[in-house]
């Protein structure tokens, strides 16, 4: 069989789900006022990362009571941070509909061992939140990275819970609304949505979730690493810019370009539009063909940045060869990059749309996954 080349490329095949694409204005030499060679506990250094402190809540809309740090080792040491420093006070709800919020339920159950209700779901579909104890602590990923299945809104977070919500939210930050009040610990990394650069997590706690570190001492010893609190206090200088280890200075001028690019564009408004634009593109790409559709059941829970597709074709006998086979094909024509579903996740491809790809570059694409799709069809 015959098959036309699309004539189209993506300018940028950088689909990959983490680290993501970098913003379109991004150019190492705009990263050439980072203090490098200086310490980060030098007045320049406290000053870039409270500014990425400051214009982090101001995009993002956090209110000013919350507290804003960054911490070592991206959204995992994070949400490590806060599993454990606060979780143990009350039994814990541990959620997870895809391969990471897996991940923090072995952590509660197996290594903390704190008394807990697990809830699950299968990949593309997404636990009844509604029906979860909020008396306990709740521990649940805003978006699965891995399942491209998010949070439709928290409005079945009740107000007067007696327990803490803890959301990692890394591939949700900037890309879908985030309800505060709803939420008392928030983690992201700057690899995502914004297209930093990895190693650096960002945690964001509620007076509720401080008043937990304030009360509550664990019963398990924490490496230096974790601690929030001395002498029963928020170490409050880690909220703004004095941070537990050395951080990167100029990942922090990366952050810093790509937070800067956000406002010039619109900030949180415009950040959402353009996820939703680049994940219509792909659903609707889903809709008009009948061999592939999106791994989210429920099109109210479909994430607009990870989003995960499979093939359905009757003819294909190993999807995982098959779908594997594909992300080969389009790798190799240049046109998409790291796009294979994740290697927990049910076969098919992983096509990442947050707020730093180009719709354009993702219309670009749809074709070539036909082509790719016919390609290996045929062979």
């Amino acid at each position: 069989m015959v098959m036309t080349t699309p004539a189209t490329r993506p300018a940028n095949p950088r689909f990959s789900s983490g680290p993501c694409a970098k913003p379109p204005v991004f150019d190492l030499a705009k990263l050439s006022d980072a203090p490098l060679g200086r310490s980060h506990r030098a007045a320049v250094g406290k000053a870039k990362l409270a500014e990425a402190i400051d214009l982090t809540r101001e995009i993002l809309g956090v209110p000013d009571d919350y507290k804003i740090g960054i911490v070592p080792a991206s959204d995992t040491g994070a949400y490590e941070m806060a599993m454990w420093t606060m979780l143990g006070e009350r039994p814990a709800e541990m959620v997870a509909w895809e391969s990471f919020g897996a991940g923090w339920v072995t952590d509660v159950v197996k290594q903390l061992k704190i008394e807990a209700t697990v809830h699950t779901a299968e990949y593309g579909e997404i636990v009844d939140m509604a029906a979860l104890n909020y008396d306990n602590d709740v521990c649940f990923t805003w978006n699965g990275t891995t399942s491209g299945v998010k949070m439709p809104h928290g409005d079945m977070i009740p107000a007067d819970r007696k327990g803490l919500t803890m959301a990692d939210a890394t591939s949700a930050a900037f890309a879908q609304p985030l309800p505060w009040d709803k939420l008392d610990v928030t983690t992201f990394s700057w690899q995502k949505v914004m297209g930093g650069e990895a190693a650096h997590g960002m945690l964001i706690l509620s007076p509720r979730a401080v008043e937990r570190l304030e009360n509550y001492t664990p019963a398990w010893p924490l490496p230096k690493i974790f601690r929030l609190t001395k002498g029963g206090k928020l170490i409050e200088g880690i909220f703004k810019g004095e941070t537990i280890n050395t951080p990167s200075m100029l990942c922090v001028e990366d952050y810093l370009l790509a937070l800067k690019w956000a406002q010039s564009i619109g900030g949180l408004d415009a950040l959402h539009a353009r996820c939703d634009a680049n994940a219509q593109v792909v659903w609707d790409f889903c809709d008009a063909n009948d061999w592939i559709a999106n791994l989210a059941v429920d099109p109210a829970t479909r994430s607009n940045t990870s989003v995960c597709v499979k093939f359905t074709d009757d003819r294909i006998t190993d999807g995982p060869a098959f779908a594997k086979a594909v992300a080969k094909r389009l790798e190799a024509e240049g046109v998409a990059l790291d796009v294979g579903a994740y290697r927990d996740a049910p076969a098919g491809l992983r096509i990442w749309c947050g707020a730093t790809v180009e719709t354009s570059d993702v219309a670009a694409l749809m074709p070539w996954i036909a082509h790719a799709f016919e390609a290996e069809i045929n062979a």
